[in-house]
């Protein structure tokens, strides 16, 4: 049981790895290499896309360790928070996006007459990062090696609008909402179900089913780096079509 359920998820991881290094790696090579007239929005979505790159370059420790079992050390704790705190970055990026676009929907003239749009979303990119960072420092104790019980765990102890232009915009939120409630919504209630559940002493020798429910929502959480590119898809098409 242990050996297929580690072998699944490190195909599944594999996969993942993939189709997310060639989508985001195009992302930024569109918004990098081609030249366009930058905006707040482009600020936002490059910052999510940078950070599902760097979660998807750390991805192959995470695959090896699925079928070799890396030792406990600090690299171990390092990879946990590279990967939670650009999983995080991507959700409080998009929701930064979302909230950005209502505003400017809801409050178009005050929008158009604020001139330091880039400045702001620079800004709030550099929170977001700031912030995480910060609790990674503060809680970096939690994630020790002498308190994993693998390189990867823890032990344990939560109105369509008409024109062209506003169409990008709901399709863009639309793209985000959808992402964000089909990668996360799992991951945040089996990380509840398992704060809340009682591990036995021999849980080595088995897989409770809060626990792989807990391993399968991570890898679905980690798929929202590949399901990203449909937001890019909808900012993008409108300025190179």
């Amino acid at each position: 049981m242990a050996i297929v359920f580690s072998t699944t998820q490190g195909l599944g991881y594999s996969l993942v790895f993939l189709l997310g290094l060639v989508v985001n790696g195009a992302a930024l090579w569109a918004f990098v290499a081609k030249r366009v007239s930058w905006t707040d929005t482009h600020i936002y979505m490059l910052n999510l896309a940078l950070a599902d790159f760097i979660l998807v370059l750390f991805l192959p420790f995470r695959i090896y360790d699925a079928f070799f079992c890396m030792p406990k050390t600090l690299l171990c704790t390092v990879l946990i928070f590279i990967h939670y705190i650009n999983m995080y970055a991507s959700i409080l990026t998009t929701t930064a996006i979302s909230v950005h676009r209502y505003l400017t929907i809801k409050f178009p003239l005050q929008a158009r007459s604020w001139k330091r749009r880039k400045e702001a979303a620079v800004a709030v990119c550099l929170l977001i990062w700031v912030v995480l960072v910060s609790i990674v420092a503060v809680f970096h104790k939690d994630n020790l090696p002498e308190k994993l019980w693998t390189c990867y765990e823890r032990c344990k102890n939560i109105r369509i609008v008409g024109s062209s232009g506003k169409k990008t915009t709901a399709g863009i939120v639309k793209a985000n909402m959808i992402v964000f409630l089909v990668c996360y919504t799992p991951f945040h209630i089996a990380f509840i179900v398992n704060f809340f559940s009682r591990v036995p002493s021999n849980w080595r020798a088995t897989y409770l089913p809060a626990h792989v429910f807990l391993q399968v929502s991570n890898w679905i959480a980690s798929t929202n780096c590949c399901f990203d590119s449909i937001s890019y898809y909808f900012l993008l098409k409108n300025f190179y079509t």
